[in-house]
């Protein structure tokens, strides 16, 4: 009965982990499924760029509280640099401890586009926070996050 239940928590926690540390493309084609409601709680999408002075604190706080609700939250960074820059961005989530969390960037010759598929009301700026909730809805939120926020986040 125990190993029925081990085999059951590594077949869901399998594919979390395979996304989990490595960088990831993301096209125009994949940000529907990105998008897609969790089978429970939330998914938190930090959208964040090399160059942007409040994104590690954002990322910080909600990784923090991702820890504190790991059942609830699936926390996704979204770097909006090109995919061509894979070695810093994959450094600065690294110096950031931010490598374990399944991790994005953007491929596509044009980053409107897909700031315009993430959110249609977001206008490209830096940091970034979507939330899509397993119920289907959906928050888009620009700038660093306050302790207000964060606490609505769940």
């Amino acid at each position: 009965m125990r190993s029925l239940a081990l085999a059951t928590l590594l077949a869901l926690a399998l594919p979390a982990l395979a996304h989990a540390g490595t960088l990831t493309p993301l096209s125009a084609a994949e940000v529907p499924t990105l998008l897609k409601p969790p089978a429970h709680g939330v998914r938190i999408l930090a959208v964040w760029a090399l160059d942007c002075a409040y994104c590690e604190a954002n990322m910080q706080a909600l990784a923090k509280l991702q820890r504190a609700h790991p059942q609830e939250i699936e926390l996704v960074t979204v770097a909006t640099d090109g995919i061509a820059h894979d070695a810093e961005i994959a450094a600065r989530l690294k110096a950031m401890r931010m490598d374990g969390y399944p991790s994005r960037a953007y491929a596509e010759a044009s980053p409107e586009r897909l700031d315009y598929l993430i959110d249609p009301d977001w206008g490209g700026e830096t940091p970034h926070t979507e939330i899509i909730r397993a119920d289907g809805s959906r928050q888009g939120i620009s700038g660093e996050l306050t302790a207000a926020q964060l606490q609505k986040l769940l």
